[in-house]
This record gives C-alpha cells, sequence and structure tokens, in this order.
C-alpha cells in the first residue's frame, strides 16, 4: 500500500515532547509562546495566536473584527466545509462565490458580484496550498471597505509575490492537522499585524468574553497545549526541508504524467505551497479504479461543494466552475517521504487510468 498522507516525524518530535512531560507544564506555557513568536517570524507578520484548530482560528478571527449576526462574508464553496461553518458559528452569513479554474481560489472577478451592503469581509481560502489572487482582491476589498481575510489553512509554505501567504488579511488562519505541510496533531493559528486583533484574540482563546463595537463576543476555552506546541516548534525548522520535497515530487509528477492530465498551475507571481498535488480529468473514475488496482491511495477535495451540502442548500446559488472542479479533481500522493519507486508507481497508474 501506498499511504496517500501520513505525519512527517521523527526523534526530535519525540523528545520534544518527552522535554514537555518532564516540565509537567502542559497547557498555554512557554512552548506555546515560543512556538507563536517563532511562528509569526516565520510568516513575516507582527503576531501569531496559536488556538485548538484552524477551525477555531477563523471563529476567533471573525470575532475580534466584530463580525456577527446580519453580517455576511464572501467565501468559495470549493473548499472544507470549516470555512463556512465558521463564518455560520459567529452568526454571520456565508456568501457563496465561484472560484477561478486555473487556481481553484477566489478572485476579484468571482467577488465582486457577491458584495452587498452587509458585507464585512471576503475570506480568500489558498486551496491546496496556491495562493488566491491577493493584487486583485487587495484592490477590491480597498474600494469597497470590506476586510480581506486568509483561510492558509493549506497554505504555510505558499508566498506570492515573494511575500508568505498569511501576511496579507488583515489576518490569516492556519490549520495544523495531522495531514498538513507541518503539523501539531491538531492546532491553528492566527497570524496579523493588527496589535489590537491579537490581543483580543488572546483573551477570546481563554475565555474572556470582549466587547468589539457595540457586540459582546462570548470566549470559550481554544488553547493550544505545550504538548502540540513543542512538536510544532520542531516542525518548523523542517519547513525548508519538507517543502523542498514537495516541489521536487511536483516537478517530476509535471514532467511524467501524461498530456491528457490538467497538472497544478502555477501562477508567475506565486510560489505553491503543494499541501495537496491535484491533477484534473474528466476520466477520474478510471483513474481511481487503476490506483486502487495498485493499492495507491489518493483523496478527492472536495467532491460536493460547500453551497450543495444539505446545511447550505437553503439559499440556491449556481457557481459553474466550481462544480466542474468538483467532479474532475484528483488529489496523488506528495509527502516528502514518497520514494522514487512508489511515485514511479503512481504516475504509471494514473497514466494508465487515462488512457483506459
Amino acid at each position: 500500500m501506498i499511504d496517500f498522507t501520513r505525519p512527517f516525524l521523527a526523534d526530535e518530535e519525540i523528545k520534544a515532547v518527552e522535554r514537555v512531560l518532564r516540565s509537567r507544564q502542559l497547557a498555554q506555557g512557554n512552548e506555546v509562546t515560543a512556538f507563536e513568536a517563532e511562528f509569526a517570524s516565520t510568516i513575516g507578520s507582527e503576531h501569531a495566536v496559536a488556538v485548538a484548530n484552524g477551525t477555531v482560528a477563523i471563529e476567533i478571527g471573525l470575532q475580534t473584527l466584530g463580525i456577527g449576526p446580519g453580517d455576511e462574508v464572501v467565501v468559495p464553496s470549493f473548499t472544507f466545509v470549516a470555512t463556512a461553518n465558521a463564518v455560520r458559528r459567529v452568526g454571520a452569513t456565508p456568501v457563496f462565490a465561484d472560484i477561478d479554474p486555473k487556481t481553484y481560489c477566489l478572485s476579484a472577478a468571482t467577488v465582486e458580484p457577491q458584495i452587498g451592503p452587509r458585507t464585512r469581509a471576503v475570506m480568500a481560502v489558498h486551496l491546496y496550498g496556491h495562493p488566491a489572487d491577493m493584487d486583485g482582491l487587495a484592490v477590491l476589498t480597498e474600494q469597497t471597505g470590506i476586510h480581506l481575510l486568509e483561510d492558509a489553512a493549506q497554505a504555510i509554505g505558499a508566498s506570492w509575490r515573494g511575500q508568505s501567504l498569511g501576511s496579507f488579511g488583515t489576518f490569516a488562519t492556519f490549520s495544523l492537522y495531522a495531514t498538513k505541510n507541518i503539523t501539531t496533531g491538531e492546532g491553528g493559528m492566527v497570524t496579523t499585524s493588527d496589535p489590537t486583533i491579537a490581543r483580543l484574540a488572546k483573551a477570546l482563546r481563554a475565555h474572556e468574553s470582549q466587547m468589539v463595537g457595540e457586540r459582546l463576543q462570548v470566549a470559550s476555552n481554544s488553547r493550544m497545549t505545550d504538548v502540540e506546541a513543542a512538536i510544532g516548534r520542531v516542525q518548523l525548522t523542517r519547513l525548508d526541508h519538507i517543502q523542498e520535497g514537495r516541489h521536487r515530487l511536483a516537478a517530476i509528477y509535471d514532467r511524467e504524467l501524461g498530456s491528457n492530465i490538467t497538472t497544478p498551475y502555477v501562477a508567475a507571481e506565486a510560489v505553491h505551497g503543494y499541501h495537496q498535488y491535484t491533477i484534473r480529468t474528466p476520466s477520474r473514475e478510471a483513474v481511481i479504479e487503476s490506483l486502487r488496482s495498485e493499492s495507491i491511495g489518493y483523496g478527492i477535495y472536495y467532491p460536493i461543494p460547500v453551497h450543495l451540502k444539505d446545511t447550505y442548500r437553503e439559499v440556491p446559488v449556481h457557481l459553474p466552475d466550481t462544480e466542474t472542479a468538483a467532479m474532475e479533481v484528483l488529489s496523488l500522493p506528495i509527502r516528502p517521504d514518497l520514494t522514487a519507486s512508489e511515485q514511479e508507481q503512481v504516475i504509471a497508474a494514473v497514466n494508465k487510468g487515462v488512457r483506459g
């Protein structure tokens, strides 16, 4: 079996966990503080606030802006459902926009028609690790007076015009789940260069409810443990090595996969994070059958767009590029420890499936 994904861990992470356990300081201690500083430095933001996971990172970020009932946030439908769920969890309404079919991300052209009088923000998801068009979205949000937010859950290690994703918007959020490029097992991060947002986020993660404008933002317990932070600190030191491995594998896929397969687009301004290596083919089911026959793992992100899920169907919307992509995308193994022999098997199975 060729695993689709698995955490990239070694003895250093085990030693870091042991160090924390021996210290007896397990929750929201020095390891978390150090991890936040190191993460902010890596991203190029002034502040990083560690939280329990990527979903609550979005919720807390929205709360720091006072976003809630009566407000709208423009989001993609071609994303993990957490993006929209977080908006709804704070009482606001997610408004779905279509994607650029090349990048699978929002663009100014797809977002602009969805902006209305109640729109407070647009949340750009850097899907699969490719940046959304930060130039166009920055101009649009400045012109309309709304916030530009980044859901960078899949985008650590990626950049736009040499600037790391997670350092553009009013705030950005990251997921550190087990399958992400770097992991803490569970965990998330809010990054921002606004000291007020950082202060509010730290309060809201620790049961300190806050008045933001005229709205009470109710806090909860969303803290990160020192065990998780210790793992994350080691993972950060591996980031360059991890990304080099992913880029090496992506270049081989780009070269060896058949011409009738659409490989990932990379904009001239972008460095792809390659959280996923996602191809596109109308022969997806044949390719899947070929992969299964060789015991090769794969992923489909995402087979059902969020606007077509039962919980969001009450407001009908047609997003043609989103719906077409959902029927054709297929993600291949790109974990850094994938061997040359394993990658050759993946490539042969994909090409065989398309030919079949």
